[in-house]
């Protein structure tokens, strides 16, 4: 495997960084760089200049919208975009739900949805996850009984990301009760708006708002509004997590927090200088920095793999479990750099027009929040004992 840019790669990332210098807005990019809360409209600005450049879902087919990258290009993108600290978009409808839809919909849909994905008119949210049916999904409850030309849903979805913020979601529903339980599931696109659904905050510790319960109440839905075949969902969603688990590793997102971890304990005074001097502590920083260079490796050996035509297996769930611990690990470190000072909890520096003095360094007020926001990624996208099994089962045999 080469792990050099070729010089017209290297010209690629010359040409990213140009846009981004030119094109990101500083005031998106501050937030994301210190920690700060984004809204929508901050996610929907930067969705529409990609939208203009028309960059943004470069894994989508030329034909349907993409970029025509390679894998490396994207990955120089990706990377290259995190450390500008340019905004992840909402993924549920670029990155999840339209390749699900252009590689198993029907040409209705694709001529009608990834259109408004791309354009940012319709915002998506994933509608997976229920009360006792989280890691073991396949034991979701979530009902669409069929009925003419509709199906009647009725159930609840549970931690649903920015379903507040969304127009469609997409959800799996059992439509065969009698088959076993992989075998009975269908994969439905739902508008929000349709009578019968309600969607209700959930305030994460942090005191943050990005998920939500939502509720089906005999909602009707179009029979045209299934993709693929009745009870193949759980193909589609398989196909679906697969792409998801390998963006959750957000390496290039933590190799500029790790930048700004090293920042931090050049800063923080310890007991002989700044901490950084401080053996062990270096020691802590040099082992997770170690880390995320395997983790980079394996990243780069994955998309060898994509160039070469072959799915994601198993290396997408260790992305997820170590990618996800990374980042993690890098929140307790810059609690720990911070010191006494990572204890005030004032979730409210985090917001737009907010003025006040802050305990501490500016920079310090963010770190619990995001310390308590980060407990979640060893859960969602599949909870990391799952994907240790996953692992367990397609490499070891077990």
């Amino acid at each position: 495997m080469e792990l050099g840019y070729t010089p017209k790669e290297q010209a690629f990332r010359d040409e990213v960084r140009a846009f981004l210098r030119d094109s990101l807005p500083k005031e998106i990019s501050r937030k994301v760089l210190e920690h700060k809360k984004l809204g929508k409209a901050d996610i929907m600005r930067w969705h529409k200049i990609l939208y203009a450049k028309g960059w943004v879902a470069p894994h989508w087919p030329v034909a349907h919208g993409g970029t025509g990258w390679s894998v490396v290009e994207r990955h120089i993108w990706e990377a290259e975009a995190a450390e500008a600290g340019a905004p992840p978009l909402i993924p549920f409808s670029v990155t999840m739900c339209g390749p699900v839809i252009l590689r198993f919909g029907n040409e209705a849909q694709k001529k009608f949805y990834p259109p408004r994905m791309l354009s940012g008119e319709h915002v998506w949210c994933q509608g997976f996850s229920e009360p006792g049916s989280g890691s073991d999904l396949a034991s979701l409850r979530t009902r669409a009984a069929r009925q003419g030309d509709h199906y009647i849903v009725d159930g609840q979805k549970t931690w649903t990301t920015f379903a507040h913020y969304a127009d469609w979601i997409f959800c799996l529903v059992r439509t065969d009760p009698s088959a076993k339980k992989q075998e009975g599931i269908s994969f439905l696109l739902i508008d929000l708006k349709t009578p019968g659904i309600t969607v209700r905050p959930i305030i994460t510790m942090e005191g943050g708002h990005e998920v939500n319960e939502v509720f089906f109440d005999n909602v009707r839905v179009p029979v045209e509004n299934l993709v693929g075949e009745e009870n193949k969902g759980w193909n589609y969603a398989k196909f679906l997590l697969g792409n998801e688990r390998t963006g959750i590793a957000r390496v290039g997102a933590s190799k500029r927090e790790l930048k700004r971890l090293k920042d931090i304990a050049s800063t923080e005074p310890g007991d002989h200088g700044p901490l950084i001097a401080s053996p062990r502590f270096r020691d802590k920083i040099a082992a997770l920095e170690i880390e995320l260079m395997a983790l980079e490796i394996t990243d780069l050996r994955m998309i060898a793999a994509l160039r070469d035509g072959r799915a994601p297996g198993a290396e997408a769930s260790i992305l997820k479990i170590r990618g996800s611990e990374i980042q993690q690990r890098l929140t307790e470190l810059m609690m720990e750099a911070v010191g006494p000072y990572a204890l005030p909890f004032q979730p409210e520096t985090l917001a737009d027009g907010w003025n006040g003095e802050p305990l501490g360094p500016d920079y310090a007020a963010a770190l619990a929040p995001r310390y308590f926001n980060y407990r979640k990624t060893s859960i969602y996208g599949g909870s990391n004992e799952i994907q240790k099994n996953i692992v367990a089962k397609a490499t070891l045999g077990l």
